[in-house]
C-alpha cells in the first residue's frame, strides 16, 4: 500500500535519482533517428512526456512544443520537435496499439504535438488518472515518484528554455528522467494491489 500524499519536509529526506541509462538527443531525420524509433518500436511499455519553452508573461506568444521524450528501460531519446517536426515515424510510433506511453497530464501533451501534425493516440497511459486506484492524492509527477518509487527528482531546469540552440547536460538529464520515471511508476503500480475501494467500483 502506498501513502496517499508526501510533504515537502519528506520529500526533502529521499534521496535523488535520475535516468541511469544512455540519453541520446535526436534533431534530425537519418541514422540515429532510425536506430531511435527501432528501439523504441520494439519496447511494450515506453515512458512519454514533453517539454515547452515557458512563458513568462501574459503578452508573449505561446511556444509549441520543443522536446519530446520517449524511454525504455535503459535508453531514453529526446526528440528536438522544433527542428525536426513530428515526423511521420514519430506518428506511427505514438498511433501503435502495441506500445504503451505512460506520461502525466497526457492529454496536453498529445494536443501540443498534434499541432505539428495530426495523428491518433493510441496505448497511453495516464498516471494521474490512475494513481488514485491506489490510495494516491498527489498528482505531480514529483510526488508521485517520491510516493511510488521511493525517490525524488530535481525540477530545477523544469522552466528554463527547451528551444536553446544546445540543450545543457542538466536540461538532457532532467527530460531523460521525467519520461523514464513515468514508465517506473507504472511497471511497479502494475505489481501493487489497488485499494478495496476501487476494486469494487
Amino acid at each position: 500500500m502506498y501513502i496517499d500524499s508526501i510533504s515537502a519536509e519528506e520529500l526533502q529526506k529521499l534521496e535523488y535519482a535520475a535516468f541511469p541509462g544512455k540519453i541520446i538527443v535526436i534533431d534530425s531525420a537519418g541514422a540515429e533517428f532510425n536506430r531511435a524509433v527501432n528501439y523504441l518500436r520494439s519496447q511494450k511499455i515506453i515512458g512519454f512526456d514533453t517539454e515547452t519553452r515557458p512563458c513568462f508573461s501574459p503578452d508573449q506568444p505561446r511556444y509549441g512544443v520543443a522536446l519530446l521524450q520517449l524511454s525504455g528501460p535503459e535508453r531514453a531519446y529526446l526528440f528536438r520537435i522544433k527542428t525536426l517536426g513530428m515526423h511521420r515515424r514519430l506518428c506511427n510510433l505514438l498511433s501503435s496499439e502495441k506500445i504503451i506511453k505512460v506520461g502525466a497530464a497526457v492529454l496536453d501533451d498529445i494536443r501540443g504535438l498534434q499541432r505539428y501534425r495530426d495523428f491518433t493516440p493510441r496505448s497511453f497511459v495516464d498516471l494521474q488518472r490512475i494513481v488514485g486506484d491506489y490510495g494516491i492524492r498527489d498528482r505531480s509527477v514529483k510526488k508521485m515518484t517520491a510516493i511510488i518509487l521511493g525517490f525524488r527528482i530535481s525540477k530545477t531546469q523544469q522552466l528554463s528554455n527547451w528551444e536553446a540552440e544546445v540543450l545543457s547536460e542538466q536540461q538532457v538529464k532532467y527530460a531523460a528522467t521525467d519520461a523514464w520515471v513515468c514508465r517506473e511508476m507504472y511497471l511497479k503500480l502494475m505489481n501493487s494491489e489497488k485499494t478495496e475501494s476501487s476494486r469494487e467500483a
